[in-house]
């Protein structure tokens, strides 16, 4: 990694061993003069002062109505008020005027009315004294409406700490996170929700960012309902298959730009999502029958937005021996489910790695993932390996399924049986006419094979298979039902599950950690976690029928928290609701909890941590 002086607008360059980037509106401006692209966007926010005519009490606080969306101050015998209203207008695409000063721009009624008029339902007084001043001026809010923090990952001395809509409340303790950062390169708490890794140089294109913000404004009062989806310009990236999938019914949901199937509604269904809190979504009987699809026949799953990288380098394979906590010796040919730890054993990134030559490895990890994961890989990567981002490159189609094999082997001339094709083996074969590379991997518990295509032969590999698969019965399927599969599997989640707060063996995933390899990131810590055994663990939790648990819920034992949900989703399968969460190790051998959501306890069965083909005879078949 490199490292950056601090810029000056007016004077040159100022010499420093760390810059932070609290610039504030100028953020993103700031960010581009070093090369670091930031998502901080710049959008109006109005409030206004009533006259000053109010006897107010000297104790009184700042009060919010989200229900009206407005906030109220209380100032010098009058109240400022204001709100976030939709519509607002971006600013700039972000990047102001490194000259604007303390200015204000003329006030929109319209949108003042928004919030004005609720509250003056709400607090009748306001009908009775008029309006003083109205302020309309710029207010930081970034692409998601959250803080934007961390190491930028282009650099290796530029912190940011931006996008900061209400400043004041976060202050002291984005302050001390940033500072822990700095000292000890640790913010002593998980930051992803506000990690600058999580957006990539996309989020930073002027209109994308602009029309996210303005949505994220809008939003900052309003009830944000499970599953919920961005609206604001949407269609930017977009598969090799999205217009054939869009013409099967399928309904998008957001990643990192990506549109990516979320689910397919059947023939003469609205294709659009009506998410619920306690009740059953409207998709939820059509992801059931795409579970069934992958469980009994067989699917097609669009992972196109997975994030793929090229590691390549003489010594590659050694380099990544060094990051990763599995074992990649071996010949090549094979994929590897692996955790990226740091030196206290706290899982950084969970990946696959694909050693196609000890000199070229790919790694595969989340679409949101990719620029996190691949910043540790290349700030723990020797010099003379290179890590290149191929995501736009290839497309990923997954073909799942007991019928999967049968289906991929009419159309290609390679043996795929199980002795020539095992599990985990990763190779190129032929489908139809296009060359494939094959990975006998997947996330949702059953026989199936990654395929990995130059985009231009996406569309004839899915037309291939599918015309193959119909008579299997085969079917499209999306996210929503890969969540519900890996739920019944007990794959994990990184954010949700698995975390730098967490280590493999709290979460059961020692299998994946190679004590005996050689030295590696983290091994001295695990290997002591080991010995002395861990304080927490990861568990299955289920529930006969349906529960309404989105994550979160409190885990209780004779009335008394013991813990939380993490991943929740229904197993259709199993016709249970299915829950993760970590439990103090004395209470983890117990089997029977309870789950309380939206006021209902709910009785709970701790099962084993896989409850579906444990013993991973349909996966290996």
């Amino acid at each position: 990694m490199s490292r950056t002086a601090a810029p000056s607008a007016s004077s040159g360059t100022i010499s420093c061993d760390i810059l932070v980037n609290c610039a504030g509106l100028w953020a993103k401006r700031v960010g581009e003069m070093v090369g670091v692209p930031l998502a901080a966007g710049v959008v109006e926010h109005q409030y206004f002062l009533t006259e000053k005519k109010l006897t107010l009490p000297p104790d009184l606080t700042t009060l919010r109505d989200p229900d009206n969306n407005f906030y109220l101050k209380p100032d010098t015998g009058s109240f400022a008020i204001g709100g976030w209203e939709d519509g607002s207008k971006g600013c700039w695409r972000g990047k102001p005027p490194f000259d604007f000063g303390r200015e204000l721009f003329e006030p929109n009624m319209e949108r003042l009315e928004l919030f004005a008029l609720p509250a003056a339902d709400r607090l009748p007084v306001l009908n009775e004294i008029g309006i003083q001043t109205i302020i309309n001026g710029p207010i930081p809010v970034s692409f998601d409406g959250e803080p934007i923090m961390g190491l930028a990952p282009e650099l290796d001395n530029f912190y940011v700490a931006c996008g900061f809509t209400a400043g004041i409340a976060a202050s002291g303790g984005a302050g001390l996170a940033l500072s822990n950062l700095i000292l000890h390169g640790d913010a002593g708490m998980d930051l992803w929700p506000f990690d600058v890794r999580r957006f990539g140089a996309v989020h930073a294109q002027g209109r994308y960012l602009e029309e996210r913000a303005i949505e994220a404004y809008g939003a900052y009062y309003k009830i944000h309902w499970p599953g919920e989806e961005p609206a604001a310009m949407r269609g930017l990236r977009r598969s090799p298959l999205h217009d054939t999938l869009a013409k099967r019914g399928a309904v998008f949901g957001s990643k990192f730009g990506w549109e990516r199937p979320n689910w397919f509604a059947p023939a003469g269904t609205e294709a659009e999502d009506i998410p619920s809190f306690e009740g059953k979504p409207n998709w939820f009987d059509a992801v059931g029958e795409e579970v069934r699809a992958i469980r009994e026949r067989a699917a097609l799953i669009d992972q196109s937005s997975f994030s793929k990288f090229e590691i390549s380098g003489e010594g590659a394979l050694a380099a990544l021996q060094r990051i990763a906590a599995n074992d990649l010796s071996g010949p090549p040919g094979k994929a590897v489910y692996t955790q990226l730890c740091n030196d206290k054993g706290g899982i950084e990134a969970d990946v696959t790695l694909l050693h196609i030559r000890d000199d070229l490895l790919y790694l595969v990890t989340g679409s949101g993932f990719g620029l996190r994961d691949s910043n540790w890989v290349v700030r723990h990567l020797p010099d003379g390996i290179t890590l290149r981002d191929v995501t736009n490159r290839l497309a990923t189609l997954n073909i799942c399924g007991p019928r999967a094999r049968d289906i991929l082997q009419a159309v290609s001339d390679d043996d795929l049986s199980n002795e020539a094709f095992p599990f985990l083996t990763a190779r190129s074969i032929e489908v139809g006419g296009a060359t494939v590379l094959a990975v006998r991997i997947g996330y949702v518990g059953e026989l199936g094979y990654e395929l990995y295509i130059d985009q231009e032969y996406a569309a004839h590999v899915y037309d291939t298979l599918r015309a193959a698969g119909e008579p299997h019965g085969i079917a499209d399927a999306g996210y929503r039902a890969i969540d519900a599969c890996r739920m019944e599997k007990g794959y994990l989640y990184w954010s949700g599950d698995i975390t730098p707060d967490y280590n493999p063996y709290e979460a059961g995933l020692g299998f994946c950690v190679a004590l005996d390899k050689g030295d590696f990131i983290g091994r001295a810590a695990l290997a002591d976690i080991k010995a002395k055994g861990v304080g927490r663990k990861l568990v299955s939790y289920t529930v006969d029928g349906f529960a309404p648990f989105h994550g979160g819920e409190a885990v209780m034992v004779d009335g008394k928290v013991v813990g939380s949900t993490s991943s929740t989703g229904y197993g259709y399968t199993l016709g249970r609701t299915i829950a993760f969460g970590y439990l103090p190790a004395d209470v983890a051998a117990r089997t029977d909890f309870e789950i309380e959501a939206f006021g209902k306890v709910y009785a709970a069965r701790r099962g084993a941590r896989t409850l579906y083909d444990a013993k991973m005879e349909r996966l290996k078949a």
